[in-house]
């Protein structure tokens, strides 16, 4: 599995052992998750409510699981500094791999209001140079509120489609990715889940692992759902 480079280790990566799966819990800052599933095409289902070791972090010390039971990226600067322009906080999740997938998350955004405040959520991860990431940020333009592919270069923008922005504010809302690789479509939902606010056709990483954090801000996540097949 790929790891993440600390600038104190040139080449070297550092796991951390955080978070355990299990199912999703009731908790007043989570989605409902009403939609039917079978035991078959749940891939992966964590409330963050204990340490599970398949999770790694680009930066140990920006992570913690907080007292009410969730993942928080409490920390801003990032000692991760990435071979190419892309995000500096990636939580990634071992052992989980998928081409065709929906995946459900509860996020709270906890930075400060500006343009670029944001989240990402990262799939189809090769590695540290190699992946796709949705960029949910508060005011688009081509570097914010988009869909991008990283491939040994510098992060590109490939979204065909995508709204003014991601309204952030103190509240937990729900976030939906859905992939199909045979399209090569992407699309992404927010709050609402019957119309995208992104959208982006690629089939460059036909499967890869699955990721959550941010460019450069803080910000919680709790109740992930990863599904295979598209919904």
């Amino acid at each position: 599995m790929s790891m993440f480079r600390n600038r104190s280790r040139a080449m070297g990566w550092q796991f951390l052992s955080a978070l355990t799966v299990l199912v999703l819990a009731d908790c007043p800052t989570a989605f409902a998750q009403k939609e039917s599933k079978t035991e078959s095409d749940v891939l992966f289902e964590s409330s963050f409510s204990a340490d599970d070791p398949r999770w790694t972090f680009s930066d140990p010390t920006a992570w913690r699981r907080s007292e009410e039971g969730w993942l928080s990226l409490h920390q801003k600067v990032s000692s991760y500094v990435p071979s190419h322009r892309s995000p500096t906080h990636v939580a990634l999740l071992g052992d989980v791999q998928a081409g065709n997938f929906s995946m459900d998350v509860s996020i709270r955004s906890t930075h400060a209001d500006y343009g670029h405040r944001d989240v990402c959520l990262y799939f189809g991860y090769q590695g540290p140079d190699k992946f796709y990431y949705v960029h949910l940020g508060k005011v688009a333009d081509e570097h914010c509120n988009q869909i991008f592919i990283v491939n040994e270069f510098d992060r590109t923008k490939i979204s065909t489609r995508s709204n003014e922005g991601t309204p952030w504010d103190e509240e937990w809302h729900h976030v939906r990715m859905e992939r199909d690789v045979e399209s090569g479509e992407i699309r992404v939902y927010f709050d609402d889940m019957t119309t995208p606010t992104m959208r982006a056709v690629d089939k460059t990483f036909l499967t890869g692992q699955f990721g959550l954090g941010s460019f450069d801000d803080t910000a919680d996540f709790d109740n992930l759902l990863i599904r295979s097949g598209i919904k």
